[in-house]
């Protein structure tokens, strides 16, 4: 029922769009980047058009050549489903590396198959993470809406630098904001105290790709 007390009117059933390619017609290529498989029977993966009917090998060598010099790093103390959503973020901005500290294991689900273009290290914990920064020479930027921070549109950005993400909720730990160099946070505007992390996580990305990656 509606507000006025009115049946509310059926929803149509949604159609089913399939995305991706069919069968490759014609001649198959002779290239060693494509997939047999792909080729015979189609390619509906989660990849741009650039890369359809290659090997998944393929497409990992293929952006490895090209990856930004940034990482993404999040803490994993409560099994935080947005994990999976940072990872997607983090390939779709060609980051170099994704780390997580804490818990080793993490959701998948939200990643959408992108972790297997990815790469993703372990770390058990914020100070075994700080040690491979350093030893990286990378210096850790955090992202956290605390006292003390920059927006991040005017706060300085590294070119080769460790973004650093908390959990949807308590953020980073106390450890994490005193290992970074900086911290930043995104400038809001409406009432809500917080941007979803997932959401923080891409809008971080992007602005260090529009001050570091060339334009067409």
């Amino acid at each position: 029922m509606d507000v006025t007390g009115e049946p509310e009117p059926a929803l149509e059933p949604e159609a089913q769009v399939e995305h991706g390619l069919g069968p490759w017609e014609g001649e198959w290529p002779d290239d060693p980047r494509y997939d047999p498989e792909l080729l015979e029977h189609g390619d509906r993966r989660n990849v741009v058009d650039e890369f359809r009917y290659w090997r998944m090998d393929a497409i990992v060598a293929h952006l490895d050549e090209r990856r930004h010099p940034f990482h993404v790093a999040i803490e994993n103390w409560q099994h935080d489903l947005n994990i999976g959503s940072i990872v997607r973020s983090a390939n779709a901005f060609l980051a170099a590396e994704v780390h997580i500290i804490g818990k080793r294991r993490w959701n998948r689900r939200g990643a959408m198959v992108t972790d297997r273009y990815q790469h993703v290290r372990h770390h058990e914990d914020v100070a075994t993470f700080v040690a491979w920064a350093t030893d990286a020479g990378l210096p850790v930027i955090a992202v956290d809406n605390v006292e003390g921070s920059v927006p991040v549109d005017r706060a300085e950005l590294p070119e080769r630098c460790v973004l650093l993400f908390g959990q949807e909720g308590p953020g980073l730990s106390d450890e994490a904001v005193a290992s970074a160099s900086g911290v930043v946070e995104i400038t809001q505007y409406g009432s809500t105290r917080s941007l979803n992390a997932s959401a923080a996580a891409a809008v971080v990305m992007y602005e260090w790709c529009r001050r570091w990656v060339a334009q067409p």
